[in-house]
């Protein structure tokens, strides 16, 4: 049994009283009694009770019926009516204020606990009834998505505000409308008139489209101006599988539209940029590449135009001159199809290279460099060093890349010593090569960000030279670190991978 707190309103005090007492042993708690009307709706306000036993003849000018009025509309408290007049019209009057029970008096203490135990339940269930309808109610004003409920002949029973921004409708005018009225949807290329999507799932059941894209044409708009807006409808069916009703779910698709539009052109910008900033890496990349054999022929042509210029030319060193510039121009052809090849990702023309000597060739191009730079140049490179299977122009610019990156780091003119040494030296399945300086170092900042292209600390540098030696590196399965040296000095290394048979 349901206990509770109930106010008696009662004009015979004596039927008043005896109804506290069978109350009482019931266990419910009387929280007061009233003889008029006014009184009992001020009673109510004040002590909130869980149900008013309400006479309908009262004393003063306000009888039961409209207490109880006033008691459900201000505080939605249930009543049972207590009565001896059971005639139409006070039925009929009484029905309007949706009471819970009738007690008609006489009557006794059974039936009273059990009119007022189905009002408390009822009351009960009618309170988690109206928080279920609620809280539903808030959903569906609160989502994004407009929402319209039709009843089951296709009238309008409820819209969220969305819907009813969308559709320029409110909810209290489109209320009892057929839907297709109120949602005016047009297709969205011919903006021809479509079936009211809530009667074709109704109609058409499990076979109807989950959704559809169309264009909504708002309250007082022309069809060409509405919104694109995608439907879906679902039919709503109750308990014992009859239907009762449809919902409408429609999104704005105009922002996403815009949205995917915004994207599509960031990403073809950004491909275009990216685009851009190849060719621009690799224009930089020939710019620095190519640079040291071009500046060699211009030195080997004015050596030859001097030669020239004398009275009696030996046509033997000028040969070997030209030869030089010969030899420069091929160098400069290579490089150039070299990058190429490296903005393919390929090898230019793989072959098997043995490392040691390569790094000995290289080092006498540069050796006039290293002369005027006043650099000492240590090697320990392993005699019978692994063959690497790779581009040999490539490979060699690698070498020169990391020793004139050294050679520019030692050109600082209070140096107390300028010294370049590099190192081999064969592990299983790998050759290491170590090129180490004596210059100031790396600023720790600076480890991660040299082998980015166009990254430069240098005033004149083009910040390629790294980054190219970086791209061979890894373009023949290897990997290039840079450290600092001991006790000073940077020390860049790379492992390639290597076979042991060689050629």
């Amino acid at each position: 049994m349901i206990a509770a707190r109930i106010l008696i309103v009662e004009d015979d005090r004596i039927v008043a009283r005896d109804i506290q007492h069978q109350l009482s042993r019931m266990g419910h708690v009387v929280v007061g009694m009233s003889a008029s009307g006014e009184e009992a709706v001020r009673l109510a306000g004040s002590h909130r009770p869980d149900l008013v036993l309400m006479d309908i003849r009262l004393e003063g000018e306000m009888d039961g019926i409209e207490a109880a009025r006033l008691i459900r509309d201000s505080q939605g408290i249930p009543v049972v009516f207590l009565t001896a007049y059971a005639n139409d019209e006070v039925v009929q009057r009484a029905s309007l204020t949706e009471p819970f029970g009738y007690l008609l008096k006489p009557f006794e203490e059974p039936q009273m606990r059990t009119v007022i135990q189905m009002a408390l339940y009822k009351h009960a269930s009618d309170t988690r009834l109206r928080m279920s309808e609620r809280r539903y109610a808030a959903t569906l004003a609160s989502i994004r998505d407009g929402v319209i409920l039709c009843d089951p002949q296709g009238r309008v029973d409820f819209m969220n505000r969305v819907a009813e921004t969308m559709t320029g409708w409110t909810a209290a005018e489109a209320a009892g409308r057929p839907l297709g009225s109120v949602f005016a949807a047009v297709d969205e290329e011919t903006h021809e008139p479509l079936e009211d999507f809530s009667a074709l799932v109704l109609r058409s059941g499990a076979f109807a489209p989950p959704e559809r894209l169309s264009r909504l044409r708002p309250r007082g708009k022309p069809a060409d101006a509405g919104i694109v807006v995608e439907e879906r409808c679902s039919a709503i069916i109750d308990d014992r599988g009859e239907l009762v009703g449809s919902i409408l779910v429609f999104s704005d698709l105009t922002q996403r539209r815009q949205i995917a539009e915004a994207l599509r052109k960031a990403q073809a910008d950004l491909a275009h940029i990216g685009r851009l900033t190849v060719m621009g890496e690799l224009a930089a990349a020939v710019a620095h590449e190519v640079n040291q054999p071009l500046m060699a022929i211009i030195t080997n042509a004015g050596t030859c135009l001097q030669h020239l210029s004398q009275p009696n030319p030996d046509l033997g060193k000028t040969r070997v001159v030209v030869e030089r510039i010969v030899r420069d121009a091929q160098r400069a052809g290579d490089v150039v199809r070299s990058i190429h090849a490296l903005a393919r990702r390929t090898p230019a023309d793989p072959g098997w290279v043995d490392m040691s000597a390569l790094i000995a060739d290289t080092l006498a191009l540069v050796r006039a460099e290293m002369r005027r730079a006043r650099i000492m140049v240590e090697t320990d490179l392993q005699a019978a060093s692994p063959w690497v299977h790779g581009d040999r122009v490539q490979l060699q610019q690698l070498i020169l890349n990391l020793v004139m990156n050294a050679v520019e780091a030692m050109a600082a003119p209070d140096l107390p010593e300028r010294r370049l040494r590099i190192v081999t030296a064969g592990e299983e399945g790998w050759l290491r090569v170590r090129v180490e300086d004596s210059g100031p170092g790396l600023a720790g900042s600076d480890v991660d960000a040299i082998f980015r292209a166009l990254y430069t600390t240098k005033p004149d540098g083009l910040g390629m030279g790294l980054s190219i030696s970086r791209s061979i590196v890894e373009l023949h399965g290897g990997r290039l670190t840079a450290t600092l040296g001991t006790p000073c000095g940077s020390v860049f290394e790379f492992v390639l991978p290597v076979s042991s048979g060689g050629v």
